[in-house]
């Protein structure tokens, strides 16, 4: 079910973009609650035209997980399922990035982050994995597991502009 993503203008209003989410226990991943709330979070990115990964905070869950859309690996692609996510490695090789967000879709900043990045995380099944990531996806990795610690991308944006259309790199993560 495709569900309200949370959007502000003032995001020190909306307390659960604020909170640190909690894990969820792995023994309760393949639970209807757990899987239900994956399908909502898969169904709320579909539908939007820019978003290509979402947090469970961004749609009123303040629950450690998160999912990459199809959009970000190519044709033939199914949803990445990120369950209790860690950042095992980050490069020391960092990059400015055009960045926006589904929850504060009026802007866009310039964030730095590492350009590589590994991730070890549980997917829906609940099987743990380890994968490294560069580029357009190491910094979703970085976005999205920001969105599990209350911090938003306009924390760490410097250059805040208005959101000017979707073109590729100025996509919302």
């Amino acid at each position: 079910m495709k569900r309200k993503i949370i959007v502000t203008s003032n995001p020190d209003e909306e307390k659960i973009l604020r909170s640190v989410a909690v894990p969820v226990p792995t023994g309760e991943i393949g639970t209807t609650k757990v899987q239900n709330l994956i399908r909502d979070l898969k169904d709320t990115l579909d539908g939007t035209d820019v978003g290509i990964a979402i947090a469970a905070p961004q749609i009123g869950e303040s629950v450690r997980i998160f999912v990459v859309s199809p959009k970000a690996f190519g044709e033939g692609a199914s949803h990445l399922v990120c369950i209790n996510p860690e950042l095992t490695r980050l490069s020391k090789d960092k990059r400015d990035l055009n960045e926006g967000c589904l929850s504060i879709p009026e802007v866009m900043g310039t964030v730095r982050r590492s350009v590589k990045t590994t991730l070890r995380a549980y997917d829906e099944h609940g099987n743990k994995f380890e994968r490294g990531a560069s580029g357009l996806l190491a910094q979703i990795f970085q976005h999205e597991y920001d969105h599990l610690d209350g911090i938003l991308f306009t924390d760490r944006a410097k250059d805040i502009r208005p959101f000017e259309g979707e073109d590729g790199e100025e996509a919302a993560v």
